[in-house]
This record gives C-alpha cells, structure tokens and sequence, in this order.
C-alpha cells in the first residue's frame, strides 16, 4: 500500500510539473506574440498592464528543471531570462537603457524555476557553464538594440535546437557584423569582445565561427575589431 501511494505522489509530481511547464512555454508564447514586433518590445502597454507577465513568472518561480533535460532546461531558462529582462525594465519604465539601473544584471534577484537568481548567473553559471554553446548569446537578449532581437515566440523543447541556430544564422548574416571586403575587415559586436571564449574554442578562431554560420563565407585574412555597443532600450 505504501509502495502504491509513493508511486502515486511520484506521478502526481511529475504530470503536475510538465503541466506548469507546458503551461508556461503556452502563456509565454501568447504573451511575447501579443507584445513583441520586429524584434522590439511594446513596454509602454505592458507597463500599462503588467499582470499578464506577472502571471507567467509567477508560474515560472514554481518550476524546476533539471539540467539533464537538456531541451527544457534550455527553453525554460532562455524564457526565464528575456521575461525577467522585460519585467525589470517594466519595473522602471520609462527608462532610456538597462545600464541606467544599477546591478540590473549582476545584482537583482529574480525568483524563478525554484531559485533566487541574477540575470548574469542565467546566463553565466545556468547555461554557458553546463553547455559550452555560443549561441545562447543570439537568444538571451538583454533588453537593448544591440542585443540579437527579441523573438516573439517561446523556445520550448520541440524548437529550442532549430531556434537556436536560426538566430545564430540571423544576426551572422545581418548588420550584427559589419564587413568590409575591400579592406579585409570586418566589426563585431563586443558580444565578440566580452565573450571571446566562446568563439575562439576547439582551436577556432571568430572568422571560423562567422563561417559556419554566414551563407557567403570570408576568404583570406580578414582584421578583426568591435563596434561600441548599443545599450539603448529595445522599445517599439
């Protein structure tokens, strides 16, 4: 009988964490179509309105996740970190840029998937420590235009792959780089600057990972340098 009940209580457990999960990647979803347009965000009618966004990361504090699944924890914390980037710049709005608000990244605790966090542990202990993937710095975005745009969709485990690699391939192939072909040069956003390890890994210089992702391919030696970093917010 007790054999029965712990079995039970497991299943419970376990059903009812997928549905919040599925709950969230679902509000999630509707919330980021509702709000999102061409990469930029509509603070203004959030700000107006919060308890739409507010919902969904209170849904998001009851969730854990397990990095051992792999694609949920992924789209779980990507989610996590464009809301909270969202909410925090809600909180002050109107504002000209996150970087007008002291230890918005390295400081504020946010309460989600069953932890009291920053926005730079997300990113730096959550996802790049555990995966070792350049590409979450094309989908964490940090609520500026020099961030990659903001998706208007969810990531969630069925897309967060292919998502992912899209976004890559997207800013690659945009003005996120700037080259000059006739001088051999080509400007990177500082996310090339500030991150530089992981682009340069496994022998790889930024050249090589450019090309793995961009559909006309740099030939020769090309100089590498940064454009200044465009901290102003992302608002419609």
């Amino acid at each position: 009988m007790k054999k029965i009940i712990a079995i039970s209580l497991f299943l419970s457990t376990l059903f009812g964490g997928a549905q919040s999960l599925n709950t969230f990647y679902n509000k999630t979803d509707a919330f980021l179509k509702a709000n999102v347009s061409n990469g930029k965000v509509a603070y203004s009618k959030i700000h107006a309105n919060p308890s739409e966004l507010e919902e969904i990361l209170n849904i998001a504090k009851t969730i854990t996740v397990s990095k051992n699944d792999a694609k949920n924890y992924k789209s779980f914390w990507i989610n996590a970190y464009n809301l909270s980037v969202i909410k925090g710049l809600v909180d002050h709005y109107p504002t000209e840029s996150p970087t007008k608000h002291k230890g918005f990244f390295d400081y504020k605790k946010h309460d989600l998937g069953g932890k009291s966090i920053t926005l730079n542990d997300i990113e730096n202990k959550l996802l790049r420590a555990n995966f070792k993937d350049a590409r979450f710095h094309f989908v964490l975005v940090c609520g500026a235009l020099g961030c990659p745009r903001l998706l208007n969709k969810a990531y969630t485990p069925n897309n967060v792959e292919t998502l992912m690699e899209a976004q890559t391939k997207k800013a690659i192939n945009s003005g996120f780089i700037q080259i000059d072909d006739n001088k051999k040069r080509v400007q990177l956003s500082e996310i090339f600057k500030w991150y530089k390890e992981d682009f340069v890994s496994n022998g790889q210089d930024e050249i090589d990972f450019i090309n793995k992702y961009r559909s006309e391919k740099l030939e020769g030696k090309y100089k590498v340098s940064y454009y200044t970093y465009n901290w102003n917010i992302n608002a419609q």
